[in-house]
């Protein structure tokens, strides 16, 4: 309570985005962890989560008052117009420290409690990187885990188990790390066992303009000896080629061709973190502009170079995926391998392994790829306060990456979009302690997993909200080859403008295909129950044949079943318990009849 210099503040205008003359007249509220606005009037209740504020601005004092924006990393934008200046910049002031505590103990992540049956320790035992490993068909006679991680001395930022090349002695492994950006030496992360190819990721070489590691390169050449099947790998550097030239200056850059023998080099030009800050910060001002024509909506995107940059990333991707289905081992870095790395490497296992497309896998690939691979989140996403310039929309991309693939191939995906947009979101909030922290390592230290609640045990939960009805589970097998033609590359209008009044429809298409599928569901298994009493009252009847105690088992309201004509009694060739049972039959029918009519 010590930031919060006035914790309620009345008569608040909260102002309408796009007509800002129209308003919402109500108190305002500021907890330790949320910001709450209430209008009894309107029977309305905003709640905003401290950790979702990206940023608090007090604006010009106008004559009705002094307004105070605030804008979310889920990209709500709200404004409140607030009648004393004084309030106003209490409420800047306290929001602005709220939002950005000074250590990492004091993220919500610390405080929520669960309401309801969750326990606590739901989640966390969801993932475990040498099940994952053993799933993808490692270890084997080419690949092997390496025990020099366990105590982190090799790497900090790496997990503490690293799948290398069999043929590597530890000397040589030491050697590689030793020449790479902060310890980070090529190691598995993913092995496709249908090619023989691997996937390895890892950072820049410390190479300069003329330096070379004989250790280095022994290694990349056992990594090309563990796949048979090919005479030759490629190493993919994400980064612009000038990039990655600038960097040699600094002592560090990209690998020398001439000392790599059998090895083809590639850059795929993505651009870097401060880049892509200004461009998400670019998109989500044109998305704020109050303009009617579309001229000025395009030209925003467009210089935004949003889309741009999410093609890039796709691209690369596709590129790795390809070379991995035709037997070809690659090696990914950029600078020091957690930004463009994680999100490459990450999407080229969901294009081409459909376990990543299901909950539990895409889950699996987050934890191996972003989290224990070491993407910095707390710096990225900014969750404390630290330098600015280590902040960038990198998991963002990744996410929206993800839709866009979801989006050209519905079918291939067990989730929909409402689970990528629940996981992006509680990215930032710090709700749950799955994303605290920069590596393995840290969240180890900062004992997550015993303090704090999981964010896969919160989803599975409410798991049924994020099933994709159109699902088939039939395309398991299926490699994905998105159309990365610029036509087919789109804004994501249920991310950055979801909270936009009226830009909406009320039920999206795919909610009320989920909805009419659990309907259908429900149908199906009342149809089942009736089919089961029906089948124990024949059953029943069966038994009773013998005894002649149909009539005391059955009441009359069966024997007169609706829909039925009753036959003369002086039929000879069907007996009262024969009709009975028919019409038993005929009833079954009927329900499997009504039940499949409610399909689509």
């Amino acid at each position: 309570m010590e930031f919060i210099a006035t914790p309620k503040v009345e008569n608040v205008h909260k102002l309408n985005n796009i007509n800002p003359r129209e308003s919402t007249i109500g108190t305002l509220y500021i907890t330790t962890t949320h910001l709450i606005f209430v209008s009894p009037e309107e029977k309305e209740e905003l709640w905003i989560l401290h950790m979702h504020i990206n940023s608090v601005d007090k604006l010009p004092l106008t004559t009705s008052g002094s307004p105070v924006r605030i804008q979310c990393s889920n990209f709500r934008v709200v404004t409140f117009m607030v009648s004393r200046d004084r309030d106003a910049q209490d409420i800047y002031s306290s929001l602005s420290q709220l939002s950005r505590p000074n250590s990492v103990e004091q993220l919500y992540c610390f405080q929520y409690r669960a309401k309801g049956d969750l326990p606590q320790p739901t989640g966390w035992t969801f993932f475990e990187l040498s099940a994952e490993f053993s799933r993808q068909g490692v270890p084997n006679q080419h690949w092997t885990m390496c025990n020099l991680n366990n105590d982190y001395s090799l790497c900090p930022t790496y997990p503490s188990q690293l799948m290398v090349p069999a043929s590597a002695p530890q000397s040589l492994v030491q050697g590689c790390a030793k020449f790479r950006s902060k310890g980070r030496l090529p190691v598995l992360t993913y092995y496709h066992a249908a090619s023989g190819a691997a996937l390895l990721r890892c950072s820049q070489p410390l190479s300069g303009f003329k330096g070379r590691s004989e250790e280095d390169e022994d290694y990349i050449q056992c990594v090309l000896k563990s796949n048979p099947g090919s005479n030759y790998l490629y190493i993919v550097d994400t980064r612009p080629k000038i990039n990655a030239m600038y960097n040699r200056a600094a002592g560090k850059g990209y690998e020398a061709e001439a000392f790599y023998p059998n090895t083809k080099f590639v850059f795929k030009g993505i651009e870097n973190i401060h880049m892509m800050r200004d461009s998400l910060s670019k998109l989500v001002e044109t998305c704020e502009t109050k303009t009617e024509t579309m001229e000025l909506f395009l030209q925003g995107l467009e210089q935004s170079a949003w889309l741009k940059h999410i093609k890039s990333v796709l691209e690369a991707s596709i590129f790795i995926a390809e070379a991995l289905l035709n037997g070809i081992s690659v090696i990914v870095h950029c600078s020091d391998g957690w930004d463009r790395t994680s999100q490459t490497c990450a999407l080229a296992q969901l294009l081409l392994d459909p376990f990543y497309r299901t909950i539990q896998g895409f889950q699996a690939l987050i934890e191996k790829d972003w989290l224990i691979f070491g993407h910095k989140f707390t710096d990225r996403c900014g969750f404390i306060a630290g330098d600015p310039k280590e902040m960038s929309p990198i998991m963002t991309q990744f996410i929206d990456a993800t839709w866009q693939i979801f989006t050209q191939f519905p079918q291939g995906f067990q989730f929909n979009d409402k689970y990528l947009l629940s996981i992006h979101d509680h990215v930032y909030s710090c709700q749950f302690g799955t994303f605290v922290g920069n590596c393995q390592k840290q969240r180890q230290e900062y004992k997550l997993a015993e303090r704090t609640y999981s964010l896969w045990g919160h989803l599975t939960n409410s798991a049924d909200e994020y099933i994709n009805p159109l699902y088939e589970p039939s395309s398991r097998n299926e490699v994905l080859n998105p159309n990365i033609l610029p036509q087919n590359i789109l804004f994501w209008r249920g991310l950055y403008c979801r909270y936009e009044a009226g830009t909406q429809p009320r039920e999206p298409v795919i909610d009320l295909l989920t909805l009419t599928q659990l309907h259908t569901q429900s149908l199906e298994d009342h149809a089942k129950h009736l089919s089961r009493r029906v089948d124990g009252l024949r059953n029943l009847i069966s038994n009773s044949k013998a005894t002649g105690a149909v009539k005391k088992f059955l009441p009359s309201v069966v024997t007169n079943m609706a829909g039925s004509t009753p036959k003369p009694a002086s039929e000879p060739n069907e007996s009262e318990l024969e009709k009975v049972e028919k019409r038993f039959a005929d009833l079954k029918s009927v329900l499997v009849e009504k039940c499949q009519s409610s399909k689509f």
